[in-house]
């Protein structure tokens, strides 16, 4: 019994991976350009461990911005596997990945992206939507915020638009872009942003090549009923 508790533990140290490769394409008739990363996925029910549907989404909205996104420091919020950072990072971005404290293996997941794309230079950080961290105090000046599929529980929503909150009272020219899936017509965060004197934008993901149900050489996002926002401070916000 003792051998076979080792093995268990063992194999759960080990987990199953499986790469997955996603190509972004821009075939005008002015340049043919592409872009292939390799993502692994921990074939296990965590929820941060594989490839979602609004991650394909908003990693094409990136692929569409990518000259917009050189030199720019764009930091991810709950990462996972972190398919939109590893593409913002290609394409010429400073990347910062985060994801939550208490998730040392969504974390670890992050570094294995970097590792696969050659990565080398990004920092991964601990960061719990709600909390003022040392981590989230400390960050640097932010362009851009990534949230894919964040707003998936609605007992999160508070605490993610808090982060946000945060970080844009702190860089208050910057940006948050996010795709969420619609899972019920009656969650909305109208009344938070409302709360937080931020406001959003949609983007229609025709504007991005992305109202298709593959996307990037995948099968994603399949069916699902995908959304894109920008979320900023309001104009009367920034003390214009």
């Amino acid at each position: 019994m003792v051998l076979a508790l080792m093995m268990d533990h063992s194999e759960a140290e080990t987990p199953n991976i499986a790469y997955k490769t996603f190509t972004f394409e821009d075939n005008n008739e002015n340049t043919q350009e592409s872009l292939s990363v390799s993502i692994p996925e921990v074939l296990d029910p965590h929820y941060g461990m594989y490839v979602w549907p609004c991650a394909v989404v908003l990693a094409q909205y990136l692929w569409s911005q990518r000259q917009e996104l050189r030199d720019k420091t764009v930091l991810e919020l709950g990462a996972g596997v972190s398919l939109p950072g590893v593409v913002a990072a290609r394409c010429g971005a400073k990347v910062i990945l985060s994801d939550n404290a208490e998730k040392p293996l969504c974390l670890e997941n992050c570094r294995r992206s970097c590792a696969a794309n050659g990565l080398h230079d990004i920092s991964v950080l601990p960061l719990t939507w709600g909390e003022v961290s040392p981590e989230l105090t400390q960050l640097p000046q932010l362009d851009i915020i990534l949230g894919s599929d964040v707003f998936y529980e609605p007992r999160d929503f508070e605490d993610v638009l808090l982060t946000i909150a945060y970080l844009l009272r702190k860089n208050p020219r910057a940006q948050f872009w996010t795709t969420y899936q619609e899972r019920s017509a009656d969650w909305s965060i109208e009344v938070l942003l409302n709360r937080w004197k931020m406001s959003c934008v949609d983007v229609d993901l025709e504007t991005f090549d992305a109202d298709k149900s593959e996307l990037a050489g995948s099968s994603l996002p399949g069916n699902h009923s995908i959304d894109m926002m920008i979320i900023t401070l309001e104009t009367g916000d920034l003390g214009l």
